[in-house]
């Protein structure tokens, strides 16, 4: 066709010189689509009806497209740099078993969310949240368990669509996952329909996850992308969530819509700093895990403390599977709350994703600054003890890695008279004879259900991170030293070890060092006396102490031949001693 042979010779090529078109003409004013320009060529008033070949100057061509760049007016948004409360929320949807946690761990670059191969049950079900990265562009990331339009009422499944149809609400964009391998599934079109009645405002995008196998050459990408048309929510993206492939594609087709929503945001947000202030950068955030048995009240603890219902909940033990993540603000700190799965002693039986959340329960207390431990106040009652063999493991592992503790005793609601007050009375004191390693543990008492008990929870919380962050100066230390060791019963007053000083090396938690002569050493009956004089005296109930002794020894110089005496020589031995062992290092 005409247009053919003009995109064959070039037609639309800028260039700095003048252009030398040969094209055929027989209309007064014509219109040509090159490449990448559309080009108006007005022709001489002598034309001829027939076909002839001229030359047209580059002066005489007047370009109505320009080839498509960055326009220069308006400066490329900076993702990055965009305050997290701003971003756009992007919710990953689709029915079971599609790869929507794969996609959300490949989205924010992090294995968090569970991932595992069952087709009859659902690994997912609470939502999660984090910030996706797709090359420049940031962006708030939900993931959500697989909807089933005809889950019974009253039944998880129903309950899990309940809490996406909430969240459903503050989301901007949404990524519809279908499997590319299974084809077009009539789920797939009740979840369509759904979301066409929950979020009609939404603008979807419809994702083919799975496809790395379909790209064979025989047509199966094709014929997959032509069924995904049914569910009238445009051009599919074809990706693989498990090895990034199409990852570019779905970059592409983000992009202007990103761009467009932020544009709009930070023009109604005008020139504002959006920085943090001095007061806020004071004040590092909390990394808090709500830890416990199946079935003590986690979920329902952080819904309160949160105010909204984040999680689910229910009567089901075990019904939490994923740590979900929470960030809110309380007096002016961020705290980011995780709410992790039923603590269990892993077996060799447990396989899947029972097995998968014990080990992720164990890793976010090893990432925490403050664990709280929920009990069960009816057992306790029922048991007539505080805390079982699992929850022993809990606090002792607590107080190894050096985490501050917290006690949270649940369900108080259920306890009445004679028997409410018992429970108040024997568990701190149980509580301390169980776990001897650190002294005055705070035991909080509340009512998740009611939501009685929720600012003290926090207050302790906030007052216990306090502590595990507290830095003492050498001078106070070493005027308590002085009047800790004069009050001390010394069997043996030469026996009484030597300190010269005392003072803190870290904090989180707090570490502490005694230089000691070389002629004696403290022993651990010492050492326990000085980390509960610390406690006492500084007020440092609930968090691990450490305390380290080096002692220096001198050896007298050896005159030579010089006359000149060499240089004293000195010789650390140093003992760490914590709440989780004993090391000793030499040092010279």
């Amino acid at each position: 066709s005409l247009f053919d042979k003009l995109a064959t010779s070039g037609i639309g090529a800028t260039n700095l010189g003048s252009t030398y078109c040969n094209l055929i003409s027989h209309w007064q004013t014509s219109t040509l689509q090159g490449t990448s320009l559309f080009c108006t060529v007005s022709e001489p008033d002598d034309a001829r009806d027939d076909t002839e070949d001229f030359i047209v100057d580059s002066a005489d061509v007047i370009c109505t497209h320009e080839p498509k760049v960055e326009s220069s007016s308006e400066a490329p948004i900076e993702f990055s740099k965009v305050d997290a409360n701003l971003l756009p929320t992007v919710i990953i949807i689709g029915r079971p078993n599609v790869g929507k946690s794969a996609l959300y761990n490949r989205l924010i670059r992090r294995r968090e969310a569970l991932v595992y191969n069952t087709p009859n049950d659902h690994v997912t079900r609470d939502i999660r949240e984090g910030i996706g990265k797709l090359s420049d562009l940031r962006f708030r990331v939900l993931d959500s368990a697989g909807l089933e339009a005809e889950a019974c009422s009253g039944s998880v499944l129903q309950r899990t669509a309940e809490m996406t149809g909430r969240v459903l609400a503050r989301s901007q964009f949404a990524l519809f996952l279908i499997d590319a391998r299974d084809g077009l599934q009539p789920m797939d079109l009740d979840v369509g329909k759904w979301l066409r009645k929950h979020a009609p405002g939404i603008k979807t995008i419809v994702v083919m996850n799975k496809a790395e196998s379909l790209h064979d050459g025989a047509g199966s990408l094709a014929r997959a992308a032509g069924e995904s048309y049914l569910l009238g929510f445009g051009d599919p993206v074809p990706i693989s969530a498990e090895t990034g492939l199409g990852m570019v594609e779905l970059y592409e087709v983000m992009r202007p819509l990103l761009e467009e929503y932020m544009q709009r945001v930070l023009s109604d947000e005008g020139n504002q700093d959006n920085s943090p202030t001095e007061d806020e950068e004071s004040k590092l955030p909390l990394q808090l895990a709500i830890v416990g048995r199946p079935n003590v009240g986690k979920s329902t603890l952080l819904n309160a403390l949160l105010q909204e219902d984040r999680v689910l909940v229910g009567p089901e033990a075990g019904l939490t599977r994923d740590s979900v993540r929470a960030q809110f603000e309380y007096q002016g700190r961020t705290i980011y709350m995780v709410d992790t799965a039923g603590w269990l002693h892993r077996t060799k039986q447990d396989r899947g994703a029972a097995s998968l959340s014990i080990m992720q329960t164990r890793k976010n207390l090893m990432r925490a600054h403050i664990v709280a431990l929920v009990l069960d106040a009816e057992e306790i009652a029922k048991d007539r003890r505080s805390m079982k063999h699992d929850e022993v493991v809990i606090a002792r592992r607590a107080v190894e890695e050096g985490r501050g503790l917290v006690v949270i005793v649940n369900k108080m609601d259920l306890l009445k008279g004679k028997l409410y007050e018992r429970v108040i009375k024997a568990v701190p004191e149980e509580i301390q004879t169980v776990i001897p390693q650190v002294t005055g543990i705070p035991v909080v008492f509340v009512s998740a259900l009611e939501g009685k008990g929720r600012t003290a929870v926090m207050r302790q919380v906030i007052d216990t991170y306090e502590t595990w962050c507290l830095r003492l100066s050498t001078a106070r230390l070493n005027r308590w030293l002085r009047k800790v060791m004069s009050r001390h019963s010394w069997k043996d007053q030469a026996a009484q070890p030597k300190v010269k000083y005392f003072t803190q090396v870290k904090a989180r938690p707090p570490t502490f060092v005694a230089f000691v002569s070389s002629k004696a050493k403290l022993s651990d009956t010492d050492l326990r006396f000085l980390t509960r004089s610390l406690k006492e005296d500084f007020n440092l109930g609930g968090i691990p102490i450490r305390i380290m002794q080096r002692s220096v020894a001198r050896s007298a110089g050896v005159s030579s031949g010089t006359g000149k005496s060499s240089q004293p020589t000195r010789k650390l031995v140093e003992r760490v001693v914590s709440d989780k062992r004993t090391i000793l290092t030499e040092a010279t």
